[in-house]
């Protein structure tokens, strides 16, 4: 007997010197930052490189956490069905006495079950969204030199279940977050390493991560089948496309209008190639190969100028979307949100990317059928907030779909799109 407890006492002291040995040769100190304007400049970075107004607008999230526990979260409601081992419980973010068990097979308390459902989705959302929470309430940030680069510093100081965990954000040169390491209660190891990434875009123009690699003992995090959707605000817009026969407008081959008597278009719509006429200038866009281009000056052929064909893909960019704008309402890099305006539902379509001035904002005012009436314009660029613009007397073109044909703004202005054609 004394043996054993003697080789007991020399086992035990080995794992002792093991694992302190590990902690010393793994712990890291927490890093300290420096706290102002640096520090929220680049939380600012991230924050755009990851899309937050999409996430800020998304209204329906949806994952698992290591195909255990299963989340759908109605963020714009603060609910959040949570669904483990057979148990099911609605969470009610803002007001936690209006959470409700709806399946309890094992009859426990249902204050147990509601306390257990906030603890898991505290956590395994964190690991969904986390990078979209550095401007939460009770967070502080404060930028670190690591390994040569900026990184980002967070603090919790209040709120979820383990106040007092630090994150150090690492970025790529866009500001994208590809990993972080960690100073967190749970684990009493500083400067654990998890990656992000295999990250998603998802249908409410979000991206998300759908699995995380920490350095621990090479655990991995698979966050499952990651899904978001809009479907008040993509509700929305559909019945707007229903309305102005959006079906057809897919369908139509070639379209043709004038933009104020300036310029003249022919655009084969099909194969994406625009004849586009002003003055004595003809240019053949290829706008999809800007190189294909070709220049005709009172109708002969010139030699290429890169900057009349620039000229003449500017002027395509915005006085088609004079024309075809609502048509435009799903196109990739675009923010939907449904605003009231006077009571009734209006939609709010910001672009994130694409055309010529990504970053603009259009309120889309609408009759009693859907169609859209005016819009108000924010384009920064133009200084523009609030413009109010008409878009009025629509037509069924020959190929089924509706086009307007005049816009007006201001006191007099008027934007005549000229003699709108669609066909095949």
């Amino acid at each position: 007997m004394k043996r054993f407890f003697k080789i007991l006492g020399i086992i035990i002291i080995v794992l002792i010197v093991a694992v302190t040995a590990f902690y010393f040769a793994n712990n890291e100190p927490l890093p300290v930052g420096e706290k102002g304007e640096k520090a929220e400049t680049l939380a600012k970075k991230m924050l755009a490189a990851i899309n937050n107004e999409a996430y800020e607008n998304t209204e329906v999230l949806e994952w698992s956490f290591r195909d255990t526990n299963f989340y759908k979260w109605y963020k714009q409601q603060s609910l959040v069905e949570v669904s483990w081992n057979g148990n099911k419980v609605t969470l009610d973010t803002r007001s936690s006495e209006n959470s409700k068990v709806i399946n309890n097979p094992d009859n426990k308390p249902e204050s147990e079950l509601i306390k257990k459902a906030t603890t898991y989705f505290n956590n395994d959302s964190f690991w969904l969204v986390a990078p979209h929470k550095i401007l939460d309430a009770g967070t502080e940030r404060s930028i670190v030199n690591y390994n040569g680069k900026e990184a980002l510093l967070v603090s919790y100081t209040s709120g979820g279940s383990t106040p007092g965990d630090s994150y150090l954000w690492i970025l790529d040169d866009n500001g994208f977050p590809t990993s972080y390491k960690m100073w967190v209660g749970i684990i009493p190891i500083g400067g654990i390493e998890a990656t992000w990434n295999d990250w998603k875009q998802t249908n409410s123009g979000v991206q998300l991560p759908t699995k995380h690699s920490i350095s621990l003992f090479g655990l991995e995090i698979d966050m499952g089948d990651v899904k978001t959707s809009n479907p008040t605000s993509d509700g929305l817009a559909n019945k707007i496309l229903k309305a102005i026969k959006h079906d057809a407008y897919n369908k139509t081959n070639f379209l043709e209008w004038s933009f104020g008597g300036r310029r003249s278009y022919k655009w084969n719509k099909k194969d994406h190639i625009v004849e586009v006429l002003w003055d004595s200038t003809k240019v053949i866009l290829h706008p999809d190969n800007l190189d294909k281009s070709t220049l005709f000056y009172n109708n002969k052929p010139a030699a290429k100028n890169e900057e009349v064909i620039k000229k003449a893909e500017s002027y395509f960019n915005n006085d088609s979307f004079w024309l075809v704008a609502p048509h435009k309402l799903f196109e990739t890099g675009i923010i939907r949100t449904v605003k009231k305006v006077d009571g009734k539902e209006a939609l709010l379509v910001k672009y994130t990317q694409g055309g010529t001035t990504p970053g603009d904002s259009y309120l889309w005012i609408l009759d009693e059928n859907y169609i859209p009436k005016s819009y108000k314009m924010y384009v920064p660029s133009m200084k523009m907030d609030g413009v109010s613009a008409t878009w009025k007397d629509w037509i069924t073109t020959e190929s089924g779909t509706l086009l307007p044909t005049n816009h007006t703004f201001g006191e007099n202005g008027i934007l005549s799109m000229g003699d709108v054609k669609g066909y095949n």
